[in-house]
Parts: structure tokens; C-alpha cells; sequence
């Protein structure tokens, strides 16, 4: 039997393998550089000090906005399960930030904000009605009975937070995380692509297409694409822990 590590090793090859193809068939490194010219330049920016810097910013901006939506997220979940009024007043807000393109937003958002601010933002944005819907959906699956139990044996609120509440609403918090992670990424991406701020990712990638640098757009796309997957199963592996330690 094949296990998964090789099938994920065998699809990827398959991948590059048609890339690698589309290249050669294309001749023509200005629309597809091959496979080896980009991990040749991805590389060679590696070795350099301004490539990490650009990296890390990035990084910082994205996962400060998301890290503040899970907890904004989280407070409205908790308000609007406890408040009825509050439900009623922040669903209309949620649901307009759903359904509003995020282009939208990065230009409404080019007016209020610093450049510098605007990923985060707009990271916040993506996040915050994924993290709000899921945990309410989890507070509102938790079963009567033990409400009841926690009722009959006079919990306090915070060990009925615990015991009760937190088992069951933690796998719903766990998907809301892992789906809005890559969303919230590819947003930021997306507004530092438009707000070009300094040592950004979007920065490159939005220079690499004004110069028509397509080997440097393909290796930063790479970069978006390794650092996505590897957030991603950061905060799997994460909450894999917290279920293996509960």
C-alpha cells in the first residue's frame, strides 16, 4: 500500500513534471520559466538578507490581523449567543463583510488606514465572521442535558465554560481556523499587492509583474504557497495536540 507522504511526493512530481512540459513546449521563460529556473532564483534570494526581512514583515503583518480576529471572533461569538440584541445588531455586519469583494475593502481600506496597517486589516476582515458563525454554531450544539447536569451539580461558570461548552465548541473553533488561515493569507497578499508596502511580499510580486520578472513572480507565489501550507499544518498539528491532551 501506498501511504499518503508518497502520494502527496507522486502528485506533486506528476505537477512539475506538466510544468516542467508547458515550459519546454513554451520555450519562453518571460510566460513560463521552468521548474529549475525558478527554484534556481528562489534560492539564490534566500541567501540574501532583504528576502528574509520581506518574509518576516509579512508574516508579522498577516498573523497579528488574524491572531486579533480569532480573538475579536471569539467575543462576538460569546456576545451574540449571550445577547439576543447583540445577535440581531452584528449579523447584518457579518454578513455584508461576507459578502463584500475584498478588493472592496483594500480600497476603501487605502483611504482610512497606513499602508502598513492595511494587510493586518484586511486579514481581521476575512477571519472574523469565519471564527464568530462557527463558534456559535458550536455553542448552540451543546446538548441540554449537559446544561442540565452542570445546572444539577452547581458548576461555576468558568468550569462550565471548561467542561461543557469548551469540548464541544473546540472542533468548531479547530475548522474555523484551518478554513480562514489560508483565506486570511491570500487576502493579506492580496492587499499588499495593492498597498505596496515596504518589505512585503505583495510588493514583490506586484514589481516582479510591473518588470515583467515572471521567474521572481513565480518563486514569490511559491513563497505565499509554502508559507500558507506551513501555517496551516503549524496550527493543525497544534490543535491535534490540544485534542490528544484533553
Amino acid at each position: 500500500m501506498i501511504n499518503s507522504v508518497t502520494k502527496k511526493i507522486i502528485a506533486v512530481a506528476f505537477w512539475l513534471g506538466v510544468w516542467y512540459a508547458l515550459s519546454a513546449f513554451v520555450s519562453n521563460s518571460l510566460l513560463i520559466p521552468s521548474p529549475l529556473a525558478v527554484a534556481c532564483r528562489l534560492f539564490s534570494l534566500a541567501k540574501t538578507l532583504a528576502f528574509w526581512q520581506t518574509v518576516g514583515l509579512s508574516l508579522v503583518r498577516i498573523i497579528s490581523g488574524i491572531a486579533v480576529a480569532i480573538a475579536v471572533g471569539t467575543a462576538f461569538a460569546v456576545v451574540t449567543f449571550k445577547s439576543k440584541t447583540a445577535e440581531l445588531l452584528l449579523s447584518p455586519v457579518l454578513s455584508v463583510i461576507k459578502s463584500t469583494p475584498v478588493a472592496s475593502f483594500i480600497m476603501l481600506a487605502l483611504l482610512w488606514l497606513d499602508r502598513e496597517l492595511l494587510p493586518a486589516f484586511i486579514s481581521v476582515l476575512i477571519v472574523v465572521p469565519v471564527v464568530t458563525s462557527n463558534l456559535v454554531t458550536g455553542f448552540k450544539s451543546v446538548p441540554a442535558e449537559l446544561l442540565n447536569v452542570a445546572s444539577v451539580f452547581k458548576f461555576s461558570a468558568f468550569r462550565k465554560i471548561k467542561r461543557v461548552y469548551l469540548p464541544i465548541a473546540l472542533p468548531y473553533f479547530s475548522s474555523a481556523c484551518r478554513s480562514s488561515l489560508g483565506l486570511a493569507w491570500k487576502a493579506g497578499i492580496a492587499a499588499e499587492v495593492l498597498c505596496v508596502p515596504v518589505f512585503s511580499i505583495g510588493k514583490m510580486i506586484y514589481d516582479s509583474k510591473l518588470y515583467l520578472e515572471t521567474t521572481d513572480l513565480f518563486c514569490w507565489t511559491a513563497v505565499v504557497i509554502i508559507l500558507s501550507s506551513i501555517i496551516e499544518k503549524a496550527v493543525f498539528s497544534l490543535f491535534e495536540r490540544r485534542k490528544k491532551d484533553a
